[in-house]
């Protein structure tokens, strides 16, 4: 089959390699679509550690099944599906509390790393355990379900804390997860949502799509326009989708007290925290880490148009042509979020 293998760092090669083996409970999947997300930017040029070549990264995946193993009951050649981009694996204790993406023994796709090597689908074919298998929506076109693994990771970090009408939530960073997360804020009913970004075009993009405002932290105080906002209360939540220093102590900035942080960027290894604000404050602080289980609710969303995933995708392209793309995108090629490579 033919694939896009990171060879060397910065260096790919489109090329022949063995298809995957299929065992008992694997499904082997004909990839139609997949996503080239943040994390593969970051591993192609080895900044993230967890793509050490050779290696075939793509987690963002949709496609058709095209052979199932012996165990198999559930699924068939044909059916159209997606997958979870974690394989958890089902048994250890964060598994069976239904935390998978907690899973002790978890792998992900196209990830290679000191722990595990496993190759992803910026290929032709890849085989997944059935477990992680879900079924796409009628109608529903592959460009538009590989994009639900960053919808869910979005849904997700909403999920961490409730919202409602009355709530003022703040979303740090419009990046791709950022700019879904304002989506999926204002599908679950959220009051007014405040985008935070030096990027004027995703400001005006999260504006678009559901954001109350945008605000530039280098044109203004963040701080301070909040509050303005909120009858010097704060927000009631503040989900930083960055994770680098500046990005975590403007999303703690802006809350109220006993306001909650959703932490879901994780650039930095380490960032300092102002220990004494938080504590007065009672800010609580929670981690959201991939998802678990949001899946069908995502894909849902996506096809009814709830979640605009449209808008967020820039380039569908041949797998071919995969390198000229990632080049792009490391580059930082104004404009580029999300590119579709098509097998």
């Amino acid at each position: 089959m033919k694939a896009l293998v990171l060879r060397e760092y910065n260096l790919f090669a489109f090329e022949d390699v063995p298809a995957p083996e299929t065992g008992g409970d694997d499904v082997m999947v004909g990839v139609k679509a997949c996503g080239i997300c943040g994390s593969d930017v970051h591993g192609m040029d080895g900044s993230s550690g967890r793509r050490k070549p050779p290696i075939i990264m793509g987690h963002e995946a949709a496609g058709v099944i095209a052979g199932v193993g012996a165990n198999v009951r559930e699924w068939k050649a044909g059916d159209r599906v997606t997958f979870d981009s974690t394989i958890y694996c089902g048994g250890c204790f964060f598994c069976r509390q239904g935390q998978v993406n907690l899973c002790d023994n978890r792998q992900v796709l196209g990830v290679s790393c000191d722990e595990y090597r496993r190759d992803g689908a910026f290929a032709e074919y890849i085989s997944v355990p059935q477990r992680v298998l879900y079924r796409l929506p009628d109608g529903l076109s592959f460009d538009r379900a590989a994009m639900v693994e960053p919808v869910a990771i979005a849904s997700h970090a909403v999920g961490r804390v409730a919202v409602s009408g009355d709530d003022t939530a703040v979303v740090v960073g419009s990046g791709m997860v950022g700019l879904l997360v304002v989506q999926v804020l204002r599908a679950a009913g959220c009051g007014p949502i405040i985008a935070v970004d030096i990027d004027k075009g995703r400001l005006d993009l999260a504006v678009r799509l559901g954001a109350s405002a945008g605000l530039d932290p280098g044109a203004c105080d963040v701080r301070d326009e909040v509050m303005k906002r909120t009858g010097g209360r704060g927000a009631d939540v503040a989900f930083e989708v960055v994770g680098l220093p500046p990005a975590v102590k403007t999303a703690v900035s802006v809350l109220r007290k006993a306001g909650t942080l959703v932490l879901i960027g994780n650039l930095s290894p380490e960032v300092g925290m102002p220990l004494q604000v938080m504590v007065t404050r009672e800010i609580e602080v929670l981690g959201s880490y991939m998802s678990r289980g949001e899946y069908p609710a995502c894909l849902k969303m996506i096809a009814s148009g709830k979640v605009n995933v449209d808008a967020l995708i820039t380039a569908t392209a041949p797998l071919s042509d995969g390198a000229a793309w990632f080049k792009r995108l490391h580059d930082r090629e104004p404009g580029l979020l999300k590119v579709i490579l098509v097998p």
